[in-house]
């Protein structure tokens, strides 16, 4: 082992030295009833509490640990290194499956998954190779859809029928969500005019909330009233130069109304938590399949928050309006684009 790889994994095995040990029960305890399964998360860039991504698949880990009686084990990388490095570690320790939660995961679990065979790997936002490991799930979203639906409340909502998107790294995934939400946007209001930035083109984009505040501001500028962020952590930015240029903002992947009330007036959903609870269902039922599985409107994996005093910002009319939308999406009879139309 090179020294490169193995400095990283000193430093993960110290700091997992007491991970291994159960959180909530005696050792007696589990040596008469054990677990039905052990399951090691890895977590995305911006780590466990972003009040996002990695908290949505956090939460799901945790669900499952409570409802299904499993033994959970967690680490947040610090570079690419140590995300390999993570994921090995938990192999190696006979986990029965093994997340990466985000699609930077998808070579180092390809790597992984082929060096164990025996262990069940599964990746969130995963992006298949030509020879995609048969002991992999890929976990994706139709993200496109959920866009569409707050796509189509902000051009309800402008007032100014300009509206703006703030995207962390530029990458197909987040193109998903700018093209969802243009046309949705174009769909509600056929004159309103969509601007769009990105925080930059390495996984860092994903938590640089400085740069998120200085586009959402640049953005509000020029005119935009309503503005959605698919940027990780570098949304608290957003959220902050909504608040300070007097105009909406629109949370992603969890309901982030509490990030910024009487700003943030609705959410995205994206229900990594329950992708990652069923992946880990598949396992205790023994119905674990590799391969891909798509998650949209049509299959709860998506949504958008409308309800509860947290969305009483939302007139009712808008609400009904992109309810109706909604089901017609569900229902096959609206096709959201993934590429934005020049």
């Amino acid at each position: 082992m090179t020294p490169r790889v193995w400095a990283p994994l000193c430093a993960l095995l110290a700091a997992v030295a007491t991970l291994f040990s159960p959180r909530t029960r005696s050792d007696a305890a589990l040596r008469t009833r054990p677990p039905k399964a052990r399951v090691g998360l890895v977590f995305d860039v911006g780590g466990r509490g972003d009040k996002s991504f990695n908290d949505a698949a956090y939460e799901g880990l945790i669900r499952a640990e409570h409802d299904l009686d499993v033994e959970v084990r967690y680490l947040e990388p610090a570079s690419t290194e140590d995300r390999e490095a993570a994921l090995r570690l938990f192999a190696s320790r006979g986990l029965g499956l093994v997340i990466g939660v985000g699609y930077i995961f998808s070579s180092d679990v390809d790597s992984v998954a082929k060096a164990y065979p025996g262990v069940h790997f599964a990746c969130v936002d995963y992006v298949p190779s030509k020879d995609m490991p048969t002991n992999v799930l890929g976990l994706v979203f139709r993200e496109e859809e959920g866009a569409f639906l707050v796509g189509a409340a902000a051009g309800l909502l402008t007032k100014t029928h300009s509206v703006g998107f703030v995207g962390g790294m530029t990458i197909p995934l987040i193109r998903k969500f700018e093209a969802g939400y243009t046309a949705g946007v174009a769909q509600t209001c056929p004159s309103c005019s969509v601007v769009a930035t990105y925080a930059g083109a390495t996984p860092d984009a994903f938590k640089d909330p400085a740069k998120g505040k200085l586009l959402a501001i640049s953005e509000a500028a020029s005119g935009a009233d309503v503005i959605f962020h698919a940027s990780g952590s570098t949304g608290h930015g957003v959220f902050e130069g909504a608040k300070e240029m007097h105009v909406l903002a629109i949370g992603v992947d969890s309901d982030q109304y509490g990030e910024m009330p009487g700003v943030v007036v609705t959410s995205m959903i994206k229900r990594v938590d329950v992708a990652v609870f069923d992946a880990i269902e598949d396992v205790i039922a023994g119905r674990f399949h590799g391969g891909m599985r798509a998650l949209g409107l049509a299959d709860h994996g998506v949504d958008w928050v409308h309800d509860g005093e947290h969305a009483r910002d939302l007139p009712r009319d808008v609400v009904t309006a992109v309810e109706g939308l909604r089901e017609r999406v569900a229902k096959g009879e609206i096709r959201v684009p993934i590429e934005r139309a020049e």
